[in-house]
């Protein structure tokens, strides 16, 4: 997206992240429910006139990925390759992504940097060579704790398993080098303690400092079992840890080593939306790496929780990845966009059903939403001729309306751009919907407009104008979420012609009262939220 003319010109970008993701598999809907997320997000703050950066992407090395591209009989490029075109970059086009970047840890843009990162911290002595032996998940791509390990039942009694990926872990002895995390267990703990809101919720920071507190071991960086990797630049028996490659993205992507001015005006991301299954990586690994260089830590590591199905976290390895594709034939990309937002809480785990999704959308959407914003047009069609009258006979109910839809934007405001409650923000806008569903019911302008009288005009023209005003509002407020729908509205309602672009009007002045201009031209589109036919067989 261009950037508008309010925007500050030099000031740092709002910038946000979401994991850039395994190129194992194609996306399910965990892996689209963060990067929703995300793109709401900056699409709000791009909506407040903001500088914004919004980064997406894949991770494309490791063991895990060498694996699976071998059982496909193709070379990890070629697998990550087709994958990330014919899965990935699709997908997010589809959901109306709106990112400004596009990772892959497999870029000269992106391989050369880490070598570069790696090997300043050798040369200050923050990595040393050594060897280790322990539990590893390939899923995880991590050692594990024998602490965090579950014991297998069935056909996997007597085994360890890990507690993400219900496998089996495999015992590995490697020489590797290794990064001197454990230096850093007390300034992270300081650096915690100093900003209380760094990991949200605040559950998973609870979790996090525990953890420290324990003390940390020294992270092993490099594997010199396997080869698909960024080779460790002074000793090329070692490919560098895919996890220490795949955060370096968050730099690497916007100028780190090349591009200075860009990397100033960027670094550090004020938001990483993560999963809550990599949480320690973003908040313990990945800031011990940037206080090793000396480079200012994120704003937030935000984690989201897991999606279930029948209990199951949703992953592939549970048989329960659901295509988003499955839920946009049949419900619109919209609707999807808005779905999991408003029906889970942002941090908490959320369970999916079909039931869950046709009934929201056909009572809030369709009925709620869609309804008002077709019975309004119709009724400036019916008794206006698509003109809309101007409002000089308001009263207390009016005074309401107003008052209703202030309220809605600056909570909605509050809780989307600031505290990323994103079903807490979406509730505020359709409390609005449903308050001016209700005005309407209460003033029944069709038994107004029996009054031929200039008084009884007057009346109606004050209730449809208002009517119309709101949804103006709610135009504006939607848009980060639902920017099909709400852009089809703001045509509808006249605003396009008379008031400009919608994403040029911004968030933070959407209750200002009376800017939809008398005589705009309204007219009836097409519904915004048609009735669901019955699920497909």
């Amino acid at each position: 997206m261009a950037a508008t003319g309010s925007e500050k010109q030099g000031a740092k970008a709002f910038y946000v992240s979401t994991p850039i993701y395994y190129v194992n598999d194609a996306p399910h809907l965990g892996h689209a429910y963060t990067t929703v997320a995300g793109d709401v997000l900056t699409r709000w703050h791009r909506q407040r006139g903001e500088k914004v950066w919004y980064l997406t992407g894949t991770d494309e090395h490791g063991q895990k990925i060498m694996r699976t591209a071998e059982a496909n009989g193709v070379t990890p490029q070629a697998w990550a390759d087709k994958l990330v075109e014919e899965a990935w970059k699709p997908l997010w086009e589809h959901l109306d992504i709106a990112n400004d970047d596009f990772i892959r840890t497999t870029e000269k843009r992106h391989t050369d940097r880490v070598q570069e990162f790696v090997q300043d911290l050798y040369d200050k002595g923050e990595i040393y060579k050594g060897g280790y032996e322990g539990p590893y998940c390939v899923g995880c791509e991590e050692y594990k704790l024998p602490g965090d390990l579950i014991d297998g039942e069935g056909d996997l009694a007597g085994q360890k398993l890990c507690p993400i990926h219900k496998k089996p872990v495999e015992l590995l002895k490697e020489e590797n080098y290794f990064f001197k995390l454990s230096a850093y267990g007390p300034k992270l703990l300081e650096f915690y303690a100093a900003n209380p809101d760094f990991i949200q919720p605040e559950s998973a920071r609870n979790e996090v400092v525990n953890f420290v507190e324990q003390g940390l071991q020294d992270l092993s960086i490099s594997r010199s079992t396997f080869d698909w990797g960024v080779p460790v630049p002074w000793d090329d028996e070692h490919v560098i840890y895919v996890w220490v490659d795949a955060l370096l993205n968050y730099a690497t992507a916007v100028g780190y080593g090349a591009d200075q001015e860009k990397f100033d005006g960027t670094f550090p991301a004020d938001v990483h939306l993560i999963g809550k299954d990599i949480l320690r990586f973003h908040s313990v690994i990945w800031p011990a790496m940037l206080m090793a260089q000396g480079l200012p830590l994120p704003g937030k590591v935000v984690a989201n929780g897991w999606l279930m199905v029948g209990g199951e976290k949703m992953s592939k390895s549970n048989l329960t990845g659901i295509k988003p594709q499955d839920l946009t034939a049949h419900f619109g990309v919209d609707a999807y966009r808005w779905y999991f937002l408003r029906a889970i809480a942002y941090g908490s785990d959320g369970s999916f059903s079909w039931e869950d999704f046709s009934a929201r959308y056909t009572s809030e959407l369709a009925n709620d939403y869609g309804n008002l914003a077709s019975r309004v047009a119709a009724m400036v069609g019916k008794y206006f001729g698509g003109a809309l009258p101007a409002d000089t006979a308001a009263g207390d109910a009016e005074l309401a309306v107003r008052e209703g839809l202030a309220k809605a934007v600056a909570t909605a405001d509050r809780k989307i751009g600031e505290e990323l409650d994103f079903q807490g923000g979406i509730l505020a806008v359709f409390d609005f919907v449903k308050q001016v569903n209700g005005y309407i019911t209460e003033q029944e302008p069709w038994k107004v407009a029996k009054d031929t009288s200039p008084e009884g005009q007057a009346r109606l023209a004050a209730v449809l104008y208002t009517a119309a005003e709101a949804l103006r509002g709610v135009a504006v407020l939607l848009n980060p979420v639902m920017p099909e729908t709400s852009r089809k509205l703001w045509e509808s309602l006249g605003a396009e012609e008379s008031l400009g672009a919608l994403a040029d009007q911004r968030v933070q002045d959407a209750g200002t009262w009376g800017v939809l201009p008398v005589g705009a031209t309204v007219t009836k589109g097409a519904v915004l939220f048609p009735r669901l036919e019955e699920k497909p067989a």
